[in-house]
């Protein structure tokens, strides 16, 4: 199933095709970008991200690939308010696609102000305007991308350079092009591993309206893709979605399902398992015990998997992403919806407008 020209008017679906080269000139563009105004001379404690929707999953990303890796601690900032501990010694990333999310700008304006060094990842808007301001590195992002969410290679790659810029990090050339690597054999052969073939019928279930997603992952990688495919969910299908953890869910979301109503009303909600390499042994047997519930309950939940390649943690997350994306095209034109304008929430933004003049 794949979306066509005329229900994907923003070209949704060549941007996930692009995302192996927008990872490949985001490198480029990075490592251009960098060494204008970084901090030199003060230790660095700790790295606060700060982004919403589309461009915060870059947060998201950076933390569960650089986290376990570095000396300092990593924060994920989505929200207005910026961390009591972000001072002098913290460098500050601020990422916004457009520019202009008023969360970003005003959590990042705060850690300005608390004496953070800061970096700007966006493609213009009054966070560059900032950024200029205050003679902090800005890491350009290529505006012509349809939306922020289809910006996650670009908004990725940069702060992952500045991190490695500013010492913190090593070798992230070769994991953007092992992830490039990966991007490019699973788009050349397999859009979508369903290695048990239930895939299908539950994406056109969702679409129709049937059923409702809930995705699984296990550690930082498996999570940050369960929450991607939610949001892509959410935004290209315009269909609500869900996302849990492993093993939290195995100390409460887990008891609740084998208590869904009758057999004869049929599971309102079928869950999709991100599964990659890097976890746990322990997530493992998790997500055994797991399934036999799902399957043994009063109803039994619809299940599928998808797996992710690659030679690295960027490799398979990216995978991962990549995957999901295209899941959520596909229920998108399972539903008949066009995946790229997303009007309820231009509708929102006009609304805060109106209130905040």
């Amino acid at each position: 199933m794949t979306v066509t020209r005329s229900t994907d008017s923003l070209g949704m679906a060549a941007a996930v095709q692009a995302l192996p080269t927008q990872l490949e000139v985001g490198l480029g563009a990075a490592a251009h970008a960098y060494g204008r105004g970084r901090c030199e001379g003060v230790p660095i404690s700790s790295v606060v991200m700060m982004g919403m929707g589309g461009s915060g999953i870059a947060g998201d990303i950076v933390s569960a690939l650089a986290a376990p890796v570095m000396q300092v601690p990593v924060t994920v900032v989505k929200g207005y308010e910026c961390p009591a501990f972000v001072g002098p010694s913290t460098l500050a990333i601020a990422l916004s696609f457009s520019g202009n999310t008023e969360e970003t700008l005003e959590a990042s304006t705060a850690a300005h102000v608390a004496g953070a060094s800061m970096i700007a990842v966006t493609s213009g808007g009054r966070l560059a305007e900032l950024a200029r301001e205050w003679e902090a590195p800005l890491y350009a992002v290529d505006r012509a991308i349809p939306m922020p969410r289809a910006a996650v290679g670009a908004l990725s790659v940069a702060p992952l350079m500045a991190l490695e810029g500013a010492g913190l990090l090593h070798g992230v050339a070769g994991w953007v092009r092992s992830a490039v690597t990966q991007l490019r054999a699973r788009q050349a052969h397999a859009p979508v591993s369903d290695a048990a073939g239930a895939l299908d019928d539950i994406v056109n279930a969702i679409g129709q309206g049937a059923l409702l997603p809930v995705f699984y992952g296990g550690g930082a990688v498996g999570a940050v893709a369960a929450g991607r495919a939610k949001a892509q969910v959410n935004e290209n299908a315009k269909i609500p979605a869900y996302a849990g953890t492993m093993p939290e869910l195995c100390h409460n979301e887990l008891a609740g399902w084998d208590q869904l109503g009758a057999d004869d009303e049929g599971s309102p909600m079928a869950v999709v398992a991100l599964r990659h390499d890097y976890e746990h042994p322990q997530l493992r047997r998790r997500y055994d015990f797991t399934r036999t519930v799902l399957g043994g309950g009063r109803i039994a939940v619809p299940y599928a998997e998808l797996r992710a390649a690659g030679d690295s943690p960027m490799a398979q997350l990216f995978d991962l992403i990549c995957q999901v994306d295209t899941l959520s095209l596909r229920i998108a034109a399972a539903a008949q919806r066009d995946p790229g304008p997303i009007p309820l929430l231009t509708e929102l933004k006009t609304y805060l407008a109106s209130i905040a003049g």
